[in-house]
């Protein structure tokens, strides 16, 4: 099927900004992603492109920037965890957010039991087997067959209109 002119030009309109500011009016929960390098360096980012794929299997899907310091290590893992934020994991959640610091010096965080860095006291935990990595644009939707699940208490931090919130 052809895609009429008109829609295709429609799309070449729409401006970065445009679309940056139309995302940020979606709300959604805020989690870290983490891993280890090969040589147990651990690596993470901070992202609210977070979803539930299958529950058989149980599978999540989170979105990584191809330009994230990160990204050269999650394109190559084995496993990866999960970690989804309450308010008070605020400043953590910026850290992750922070490219060129060192994420993992300030504390906050622990290894589940399958050795990998999680956030202390996060709402749920998920660990994960690397299941597939798809290139979307300047991001790669990377896809994990969850393998673990430990749950937290509280309520969750929420990401609306570029900033950090809570439910009502």
């Amino acid at each position: 099927m052809a895609i009429p002119d008109d829609v295709a030009l429609a799309e070449a309109l729409v401006a970065p900004e445009e679309f940056r500011a139309a995302m940020a009016r979606f709300a959604s929960g805020v989690v870290v992603v983490t891993t280890r390098c090969q040589d147990g360096t651990p690596r993470g980012f901070t992202a609210s492109s977070f979803c539930s794929v299958s529950l058989e299997p149980p599978m999540v899907l989170v979105c990584l920037a191809n330009s994230a310091d990160s990204a050269w290590s999650f394109a190559r893992c084995d496993r990866f965890a999960v970690s989804v934020l309450t308010p008070v994991h605020q400043p953590l959640a910026l850290r992750f957010a922070t490219k060129g610091t060192d994420k993992f010096a300030a504390g906050g965080m622990w290894l589940s039991p399958g050795g990998l860095p999680t956030v202390r006291q996060a709402l749920s935990e998920l660990d994960c087997e690397a299941h597939a990595r798809h290139p979307a644009g300047d991001h790669t939707v990377l896809i994990g067959r969850v393998t673990g699940v430990r749950l937290g208490e509280g309520s969750p931090m929420v990401y609306y209109d570029r900033d950090f919130r809570t439910l009502a």
